[in-house]
């Protein structure tokens, strides 16, 4: 391989792991908005709305999935529920926004909290996935397992970058 393919596949590397972390940043701020509006809409009104975007489609086909899937969520929330999805999209979003915030600063703390902030939730959409698959989650998985994979590659490399000794051009060893 020569040097130019390796440069050019190393920045299309960089230029993809920038804009994971926008897309990722992005949902934190999604999630925020999110968790806001469950803490100032009430149950019956998330209902209201469901049933006001569900009534066409479903006046059009009464088995159509996504619309009556909409509707069963949004009908049946409770207030404890909203209380949970609201608190959990809130803390979610900000950890999130967080953190992705400090590795687009590469700050070093940043990258192994990313990796495990991740891992964690893995392993719930994994097993959400073995009680019911859909390929929204499995989708979501796959694009949290490459971000893992290409946030761990940035860190190793943001590492030895730091541990590297600087070369000052003309300045003795002993100064470098």
């Amino acid at each position: 391989m020569t040097m130019e393919k390796t440069r050019s596949g190393t920045a299309l590397l960089d230029r993809t792991f920038r804009i994971s972390l926008l897309l990722k940043g992005l949902d934190g701020v999604l999630e925020l908005i999110g968790g806001f509006l469950l803490l100032v809409v009430t149950p019956a009104q998330i209902g209201e709305v469901g049933r006001f975007l569900t009534q066409h489609e479903l006046a059009q086909d009464p088995r159509d999935l996504v619309a009556n899937s909409l509707l069963h969520l949004t009908s049946n929330l409770s207030g404890s529920a909203s209380l949970f999805g609201a608190v959990y999209l809130l803390l979610h979003g900000v950890v999130k926004i967080v953190l992705v915030w400090a590795v687009l600063k590469e700050k070093l703390w940043a990258y192994p909290w990313m990796i495990a902030f991740l891992l964690v939730f893995i392993a719930y959409q994994l097993y959400r996935i073995s009680v019911s698959i859909t390929w929204g989650m499995v989708l979501l998985t796959a694009f949290d397992i490459f971000i893992v994979w290409i946030t761990w590659r940035e860190y190793r490399i943001r590492r030895s970058q730091r541990s590297a000794p600087k070369d000052d051009v003309g300045a003795p060893p002993s100064s470098r």
